[in-house]
């Protein structure tokens, strides 16, 4: 789910996912023939980040939101690790890259899905998705305001107005927000803006870490892992019971939508690159929308497609044109 997409200053590493998806340090240089076409695998990519907000509500309804979020980087963890081990990588050296990955884990895992998994008691998976789209628009305001890389420009400046405008729409502003639970969508917001500042963390400290993208992320997972296996028991108590749909709903959220997810985006941006790539994030929230809708009986007023359109347009109108690159 982590299928955030980064300013286009950022380089690409892992999921720009952010939710859904691990950071990494460095492009691996060998590449392999990829045995499926590379638009059957964006595709399934989009399908299984789309669905990952379900999988977070359907989790929700027997565990608590930490519960849930320990089992999804668990399972990742368990994939990322598996493919590690097939692979003969090692993990990273270094106190200091390990330190970098434990601020990444929990700005890129821990926190933001986390969050999600709090703010989906209270609020649908279809408006979490659309919160989720607005990672483009948070990286960008960061990039313009906080970081000296970009200079605001004209493009930039009427998207984010736009991207942010269609979020009021997505809300109903002027019904006073009405029918939306204000807390749950800042906490969905909140993470979202979670996924930029995690991403620009690890442009400016992992870029050039020498790990490959694989080696990184798993590495990441396992920190965040371990993060909330400190944390999950001192505000939960241990399941009474261990139901098999939101089991098996939390274990495909972290093995597919945490693991494997990955293991997808990289290989097209290894193949196809970042650009085409991150396209992902554009399709996410119709298919949150429609998991949510048809699958969950989600009610859908006109003006939450209608806002999310509009938040796209204005992610879309932020990032286009030509920007100046920097590495860190």
């Amino acid at each position: 789910m982590s299928a955030t997409a980064p300013p286009r200053t950022t380089p690409p590493s892992g999921a720009p996912d952010r939710s859904a998806g691990p950071a990494a340090g460095v492009r691996r240089s060998a590449r392999r023939l990829p045995a499926v076409d590379w638009r059957i695998r964006f595709a399934a990519l989009c399908l299984i980040w789309g669905f990952s907000f379900l999988l977070i509500k359907v989790g929700t309804q027997a565990y608590a939101p930490l519960q849930v979020t320990l089992g999804r980087v668990a399972f990742g963890t368990a994939v990322l690790g598996a493919v590690l081990l097939v692979r003969r990588e090692r993990l990273p050296r270094g106190a200091r890259t390990w330190g970098h990955l434990a601020v990444a884990a929990f700005l890129l895992n821990a926190l933001p899905f986390t969050l999600f998994a709090y703010a989906e008691l209270t609020i649908s998976s279809t408006l979490a998705g659309i919160c989720n789209a607005t990672t483009p628009l948070w990286s960008m305001l960061l990039a313009l305001t906080a970081l000296s890389d970009d200079r605001p420009t004209r493009r930039s400046v009427a998207g984010l107005g736009i991207g942010f405008a269609g979020v009021l729409v997505v809300l109903g502003a002027w019904q006073g927000f009405t029918g939306q639970d204000p807390r749950g969508t800042a906490m969905a917001l909140v993470a979202s803006a979670s996924y930029a500042v995690g991403w620009a963390y690890v442009r400016r400290t992992l870029a050039n870490s020498g790990g490959s993208h694989l080696a990184m992320s798993a590495s990441q997972l396992l920190l965040g892992t371990a993060q909330l296996a400190v944390v999950t028991p001192l505000f939960t108590s241990f399941p009474a019971a261990f139901p098999v749909g939101p089991l098996l709903a939390v274990a495909a959220l972290g093995a597919l939508g945490t693991g494997f997810a990955f293991l997808l985006q990289y290989g097209l941006v290894a193949e196809v690159g970042a650009t085409t790539g991150t396209l992902v994030t554009y399709f996410l929230p119709v298919v949150a929308t429609a998991a949510g809708v048809l699958l969950l009986d989600e009610h859908l007023t006109w003006n939450v497609p209608v806002g999310a359109l509009v938040v796209l347009a204005g992610a879309a109108l932020a990032q286009s044109g030509p920007r100046r690159r920097t590495e860190p």
